[in-house]
Formats: structure tokens, sequence, C-alpha cells
């Protein structure tokens, strides 16, 4: 159960000028430490040694830190471009929140201030002999430092933005936040009631757009009992408008209805945080676009399938253990859970349309779907059950030659 300012420091924390900013400050900070730092210290003599050389050194690093930034810079928006074009638009946010590439450009940024710092500083004359020294200490661990961050970045280039990459970023996120919703199966609420108390009123959305995300802890505390329960109709995920219901309530006001609406965080775009189900369409989407007519790749929709069945393996697990019935958070909020059948919506009916004349997919598809069945309980077998005979109709449709669809009808069924 996640407040909005956590969100929010979760989201800040993952921007890169966020991390930027702080290697900046760190950078400029440590080149004034000398400074400031010198009447207290005694600086060995082998330092004080090479004191001369850091003038050179400086403006070395800050040339070269610029360049480097340059191209990094040149780097990222290739990739992101390449992500676009052969995986999705909706995977570029996790190229962008990287923490490899993220920590790389910030460390360069911040050598580069270092420097830029340093050099006036010395320019200015407020270093003595020991300030001097001790610069030129500090000016090697950043040396050290920026030379770690160089090789690393030349082995992550070689994959960054690439098909494989995207994918595995992907998937990861999809799995995350499937494991975060294994652990709050209600967001930290209660598990909706079959029947709703008669007199409730609606709270309406004031905005368009998608849920990202839903602020439990305040909810909880305009529901302090069951006379003030609140009932949440959208999960995370779910595109609204204006006049959408957003939950049901007694006792309701235009004060309370207000705070309540104020907890649901609407933007332009889904996130995968709070929205297992936005990890598993972006990778339908991947696969979908690798069977389009202009990539004509169906080695990465099998891929993307096997990918499915490792996201979907522990989640399917889970539900035919049955959902904990832990003491929730947040005991007067109720909230509807995530449904198998929607992921398997998500996931196997677009790639089943858009790869209904490959009989190589069809039969991925049928060994994904008994696969998972042997994870599953009867429910979701019998939703298997439906889905490969969907997927049946859609080849024995797409399918132009008898010989692929006798191939396609000789794989095992549920």
């Amino acid at each position: 159960m996640t407040g909005r300012l956590h969100w929010l420091w979760q989201r800040l924390h993952r921007s890169l000028w966020y991390r930027a900013t702080l290697y900046s400050l760190a950078g400029m900070v440590t080149a004034l430490v000398a400074w400031l730092a010198t009447p207290w210290l005694e600086v060995p003599s082998a330092i004080s040694v090479g004191a001369s050389a850091v003038d050179s050194i400086l403006n070395i690093m800050a040339s070269s830190m610029l360049a480097v930034t340059t191209f990094s810079l040149s780097a990222m928006v290739t990739s992101y471009g390449s992500a676009t074009s052969n995986v999705s638009p909706r995977a570029n946010i996790l190229l962008i929140e990287d923490r490899v590439t993220q920590n790389t450009l910030a460390t360069f940024i911040g050598a580069f201030l270092f420097s830029l710092v340093g050099i006036i500083a010395l320019a200015a004359g407020i270093y003595d002999e020991d300030g001097r020294s001790l610069l030129f200490a500090v000016t090697i661990v950043v040396v050290v430092l920026v030379v770690y961050q160089l090789i690393k970045w030349a082995g992550y280039l070689t994959r960054l933005g690439r098909v494989r990459d995207t994918i595995d970023k992907v998937e990861t996120a999809a799995r995350q936040a499937l494991e975060q919703r294994m652990e709050n199966p209600y967001l930290g609420g209660s598990a909706m009631p079959e029947s709703l108390p008669v007199n409730l009123k609606s709270v309406p959305s004031e905005q368009i757009g998608y849920v990202q995300h839903v602020d439990m802890p305040r909810l909880s505390s305009l529901a302090e009992s069951d006379a003030q329960a609140i009932y949440v109709q959208v999960l995370p995920g779910s595109f609204v408008h204006a006049g959408s219901v957003l939950a049901l309530t007694a006792g309701l006001d235009d004060e309370r209805a207000e705070a309540i609406a104020e907890a649901f965080t609407i933007g332009p775009s889904r996130h995968f945080e709070q929205d297992p189900r936005f990890g598993i369409i972006v990778l339908a989407e991947v696969a979908s676009k690798a069977l389009s007519p202009g990539i004509n790749d169906p080695g990465t929709a099998i891929d993307i399938i096997g990918c499915g069945v490792r996201v979907l393996t522990p989640w399917l697990r889970h539900a035919a253990g049955g959902i904990d019935e832990a003491v929730p958070a947040a005991e007067h909020v109720y909230v509807e859970p995530l449904e198998s059948e929607d992921l398997f919506e998500d996931f196997f009916t677009p790639i089943a349309r858009d790869g209904a004349s490959t009989v190589e997919i069809g039969i991925r598809l049928q060994k994904a779907l008994v696969a998972l069945a042997a994870v599953s309980d009867e429910r979701t077998r019998e939703l298997i059950r439906a889905h490969q005979a969907l997927i049946g109709a859609r080849f024995e449709a797409g399918l132009e030659m008898a010989v692929d669809l006798r191939r396609l009808n000789t794989v095992e069924r549920v």
C-alpha cells in the first residue's frame, strides 16, 4: 500500500535529471571541500608531489567529459528510436529509467562540473599548496570513477536499445508488477463484497486519462468505519473520463468527494508500477509488431510467448493456492481483484489475431497454454480451454494450407 508522496518520490528517483542533478552538486561540492578542508588536514608528501599537474588533469577531464556526455546522449536517443521502431514506444520509459544509463550519464556530468569548478577555483587562486594537493587526490579518485563507468558503459552500449535487452526490461517490469499485486491483491484494501449496500453515492472523475496510482493510505483515512466505507470502482490502468465513477461511498458531501477524488492520480499515459496489465499488454505489442509485414520476425513473437509463460506462471500458481486473506491495512476500502481473464485477454488475443497466418505461432501459443494449465486450478483451466478453442478458430480461418492446420491440431490440448 503506497501513499501518493511515496509514489511520487519513487517516480522522481527514477528520473534522469534527478541523478544528474545529485551527481553535479556532488561534483561541485567536492571541488570546494578541497579548499575548505585544508586548514584541518595534513596532506601526505606523496600526494604533494603530483599537485602541480592538477591543472592539466582538470583541463583534460573537462574537455573529454563534455565530449563523452554528448556522445552518450546521442547513443541514448538512438536507442530510444530503435526501441520505438522495433519493440514498442511504451517500452521507452523503461530505457529512460534504466539505472546503468542514468548513473553513467550522471557520473560524466558530475565529473565535468567538478573539473570546471576546480579550474575556476585554481584560476581564482583560492587554493594554497595543501589545497592543491588535496584537490589532486580527489581528482585521481574522480578519474578512477570515470574510467570504471567508461568501461562499464562501453559494454552496456552494445545491447542498449536492442530488441532482446528491451524485451528483458519489459518482462522484468511486468513480473515485478504482478509480484507486487500478489503481495497486495487488493492494493492493501479489502476484497469487494458480492453485493454492495444501498444508497451509495458515486465520486465522479473530473479528469480524462489513465488511473496511474490509487493512494490507499489517503482513502483509508477517509473510511474509518463501515458507515464511511469506500468501494473503489477503477484499478490503476483504467481509462476514465469526466463523469466516470471512481468510487462509491455513503454519507458523501462535496468536501469528502473532493478528498476521495484526489486520492486517484490520473495522467495521460499508463505506468508499470501498480498496473500489471500494462506490462502484459506491452509484451503482446512487441509480439504483434514482430508479426507485422514490415518486420516479419516470428522468432521474436515466439520469444515473447515464452516471456508470457514465465510472467504468468507465478501468478497462476498463486491464484491456484488462494489469495492471502491477511488483515488489510485499509480495512474499510474495498477493491476488485486483478482477474486472470483480463491477463489472458491482454496477452493471447492480440498475438493470436496477428499471427493467425503463421503455424509456428499457433503451435507455440497452444503449448504455452498447456504449460500454464499445469500450474492452474480448475477455474483457470476452463479459461485456458476457451482460449485454446478461440486460437484454433482464428488459425483455422488464417492458415491457407490444410497441412499447417493438421500440424496445429495435433498439438496437445488441456
